[in-house]
């Protein structure tokens, strides 16, 4: 790996209200090296945010996500990370489509990180990286709890991990 490689720690739909033993486990395993963390919403409430840390972390609300959550966090964030637009949101509605309606929303960036379908996703559609880790901690939709791991140098690589 290249030395100035980014390594973002990402996780969604924790849908956890107060401290959970499980998620911070989880997140002190598998994101120890990260440099950054994002959050694609469903958190349902901000003091998840506390389970990472002195990690720069950086979140979007979800449709799940409590009023003050709502209010605190941005819908959607665009970053440039690396020379590469990033953009962060949580999804909304069907999953049928939703790429193309993620694509629309953020405009022109070059990855697309969400979560709201609880599936995970790592793959190129129409030259955008899509990027969803799956749910932290609810495994009743896509039958596995996970979260990924993305590597920004001089391309966008991710992967997901499945969590016991």
């Amino acid at each position: 790996m290249k030395q100035n490689t980014v390594r973002i720690g990402v996780v969604s739909d924790t849908h956890v209200s107060g401290f959970d033993q499980t998620l911070k486990n989880n997140i002190d395993e598998h994101f120890s090296d990260v440099d950054l963390v994002f959050h694609a919403g469903d958190l349902v409430d901000l003091c998840v945010l506390d389970l990472f840390g002195d990690k720069d972390v950086r979140a979007v609300c979800g449709n799940m996500d409590n009023r003050r959550a709502q209010e605190e966090l941005p819908e959607q964030r665009v970053m440039e990370i690396g020379g590469f637009r990033i953009g962060l949101i949580h999804g909304w509605g069907s999953p049928e489509g939703l790429e193309r309606k993620l694509a629309d929303k953020l405009g022109k960036v070059d990855c697309i990180v969400f979560g709201h379908t609880h599936y995970p996703m790592n793959k190129r559609v129409n030259g955008i990286y899509f990027f969803n880790p799956g749910s932290a901690m609810d495994k009743r939709l896509a039958r596995s709890r996970s979260l990924g791991i993305l590597e920004i140098g001089e391309d966008i690589t991710g992967r997901i991990i499945l969590l016991k």
